[in-house]
């Protein structure tokens, strides 16, 4: 009797240090996301005080269980795993410490004034699926690192003034299924992984460049010749042989013209200083 009770008593206890450290960890929340989230607040700015609630006292507990206080913020596990902040106005830059929510599986700050760039951290967002920060102000370039965000299903950069080139790694991106950069200041090949799947069917069409003066391949057309074709060539010349044969052709009329009247006056000459018999 007294070893079981004794079995029971280790338990109980051990029972009781399980259910207190799941309730430190929840009062407490993750540190990380913490951090993260604490900083991404601290970047942006917010004139339509849509982030009323984003204080201090959440960012220490932002995940008490599956939902969120904090505005457009989604937990899964006691962990941020969806910031979805999208048409609030909000101005400023992506904070770099987004790279600290490590469980985040869907970014959308999209229909914003965001400014600045894309910060390179988040290539170190393992988990990351959705990344949309379409319709804002970022400048910059596209990083070639993003490609390490290996489960990324859509990518949504439309509506900034993006420029460079479109990186060649994020054609390695299996999961990719939506991809958009229409509408930014992007140049140069569109990568040949991106326009087509395995050489042939399409794979993103046009509409997903457009809107890009200076980018060009399939599925675009080719870039276009900043000399004069064959054709404007052959016209131009046609037009000038044309145009030289004109001002030819009135010249030696112009000519003929003054010489008969020349010689016109001469006979006249010689008609009047002739004797009449």
């Amino acid at each position: 009797m007294p070893a079981n009770h004794h079995r029971f008593s280790y338990r109980f206890i051990l029972l009781f240090l399980l259910t207190f450290e799941t309730a430190r960890r929840s009062a407490s929340g993750d540190p990380n996301d913490e951090a993260c989230l604490a900083n991404l607040h601290q970047s942006l700015e917010d004139p339509a005080n849509n982030l009323h609630n984003w204080t201090k006292p959440f960012f220490s507990n932002p995940c008490p269980g599956f939902d969120s206080y904090l505005h457009g913020v989604t937990c899964n596990n006691g962990r941020v795993y969806k910031l979805s902040l999208t048409n609030l106005s909000l101005r400023g830059s992506i904070s770099p410490f987004l790279s600290n929510c490590t469980n985040l599986q869907s970014l959308d700050l999209s229909s914003n004034q965001i400014s600045g760039e894309i910060p390179p951290a988040i290539q170190s967002l393992s988990n990351l699926a959705v990344l949309n920060l379409s319709s804002n102000r970022l400048s910059g370039e596209i990083s070639p690192q993003l490609a390490r965000c290996s489960f990324l299903n859509v990518i949504d950069l439309h509506g900034n003034g993006l420029s460079g080139v479109i990186p060649q790694q994020l054609g390695t991106l299996a999961r990719l299924s939506a991809f958009d950069v229409s509408n930014n200041k992007l140049s140069g090949q569109i990568p040949a992984n991106l326009g087509t799947r395995n050489g042939n069917s399409p794979r993103f069409n046009s509409s997903s460049f457009a809107g890009n003066g200076k980018l060009y391949g399939y599925p675009l057309g080719e870039m276009k010749s900043k000399g004069l074709s064959v054709m404007a060539i052959v016209g131009i010349g046609l037009g000038s042989g044309v145009a030289s044969l004109v001002v030819s052709f009135t010249g030696v009329c112009i000519w003929l013209k003054v010489t008969e009247k020349k010689m016109e006056e001469e006979e006249g000459k010689i008609s009047h200083s002739m004797p009449h018999y």
